[in-house]
């Protein structure tokens, strides 16, 4: 039986592949980043903790998911940030928009930067247990 919330790493070809799951779509949107920061072997120092605030919106869930990534990216590439702690709000549907508090610190290390987040067979699924997606990382 799979756990509730969590994420894995998929066998892929060329790119990066990473199944998510859980009871609702903040919880899906910060294992998608727990996952992506894993795949990318982030390490972040341990002194400041720093925090950021996101404000984005969407016409669909698959969008603001790329979103999210997106811009956790960008905080990585162009100020080395890596965050570890989330607190995700999603207000409205349709557009979708999410306001996120983010928290974490400079990275020290990373095993390999992930170039993009794709839209490659995106589409997140209800379950009996709440939400699943399976995102293809660009490397």
């Amino acid at each position: 039986m799979q756990p509730v919330i969590g994420f894995r790493e998929n066998a892929h070809t060329a790119d990066w592949e990473l199944e998510v799951w859980a009871p609702d779509f903040p919880a899906l949107l910060e294992q998608a980043a727990r996952g992506m920061y894993l795949l990318s072997g982030v390490h972040l120092a341990e002194g400041p903790r720093l925090t950021q605030t996101l404000s984005l919106s969407a016409q669909d869930s698959e969008s603001l998911l790329v979103q999210f990534l997106s811009n956790l990216l960008w905080f990585e590439e162009n100020q080395h940030l890596g965050f570890d702690n989330f607190d995700i709000k999603i207000l409205g549907s349709e557009p979708y928009h999410l306001s996120a508090n983010l928290e974490g610190s400079t990275i020290i290390s990373m095993d390999k930067e992930i170039k993009a987040v794709t839209y490659h067979n995106l589409a997140i699924q209800t379950t009996q247990d709440g939400l699943r997606v399976v995102i293809v990382f660009d490397v």
